[in-house]
């Protein structure tokens, strides 16, 4: 990996780093959502220290391959907003001890990525076709939901301990063996892997879903953000959604789990905002 590369994404992430709040949610799902969510977590054992410095230095690099693939999309105003939007999201996302950074992808493509550690991606495609506010959230919630459930760290088993395929990346980072460096790679290939090719498990791309909804819920945007959206790109069957197609289940399905998580939460038609007009005077991509 390029040390220039590598260098490059931490500076990127660095200046995007402003913390913003929007919505305070009152609604009776989103209260329940977060204790639910929180009781389950209490369930599980917790990540210790060195799990997450591993998932985020893991995480790191998997997002230094994602812009080696995409350049980044130059516009400073654009991306505060991103932020804002993404992290109004991700505070109720209880994982408190990741720091979420958003950006823009310079390529038509239509999809968004997630990267252990709090590294979420939006190609300016994808946000072409967005309408409003909601439809963003939705999105980048998604994208958060990955992260909250450390779908790619469990599926690769990214730890801090010798038990793990990346154990020591801060060792091996800075200066390990040159096997050491050789299979901290091909951990780091199987994460791209996933991300451009395989994709993730059909439930855990169900259960983003589900929770990215709660989570716009609790920040106060309309609950069918993520929905609509969906509906609108199913019927494009252009080039530029083949990736997004070829690594998620069906739109089909997709939108049905959505339907029935709007309505076992009795959220079918509930009116929040969508936030349209401020959604157009800072998404202007060309």
């Amino acid at each position: 990996m390029n040390r220039n590369l590598k260098f490059k994404i931490q500076i990127i992430f660095i200046l995007f780093t402003i913390h913003y709040s929007l919505f305070t949610g009152t609604a009776i799902a989103s209260e329940d959502f977060r204790r639910r969510k929180s009781q389950t977590l209490a369930e599980e054992s917790f990540s210790t220290k060195d799990d997450v410095e591993a998932e985020i230095i893991f995480g790191r690099e998997v997002a230094a391959r994602i812009l080696g693939r995409y350049k980044l999309y130059e516009d400073k105003n654009l991306a505060r907003y991103i932020n804002m939007v993404g992290r109004s999201a991700a505070q109720y996302a209880n994982r408190p001890e990741i720091e979420f950074r958003f950006a823009i992808l310079n390529t038509d493509i239509v999809n968004a990525f997630a990267a252990p550690g709090g590294y979420i991606f939006i190609t300016k495609g994808a946000l072409r076709l967005m309408e409003d506010e909601a439809e963003l959230a939705g999105v980048l919630a998604h994208e958060v939901a990955h992260v909250s459930e450390r779908h790619i760290v469990k599926e690769l088993n990214i730890k801090g301990t010798e038990a793990s395929p990346s154990a020591g990346l801060a060792r091996i980072v800075g200066g390990g063996t040159d096997t050491m460096r050789a299979a901290f790679t091909q951990v780091v290939d199987k994460a791209v892997e996933i991300l451009f090719e395989k994709g993730l498990k059909r439930q855990d791309e169900m259960d983003s879903d589900r929770i990215g909804t709660m989570l716009i819920v609790s920040a106060g945007y309309d609950p069918a953000g993520l929905q609509r959206y969906l509906k609108k790109i199913s019927t494009d069957e252009k080039e530029d959604t083949k990736l997004l197609t070829g690594t998620h289940p069906p739109f089909k399905d997709r939108i049905n789990n959505l339907n029935s998580v709007l309505a076992e939460n009795e959220l079918i038609n509930k009116i929040q905002p969508v936030v349209k007009e401020r959604f157009n005077k800072n998404v202007r991509v060309k």
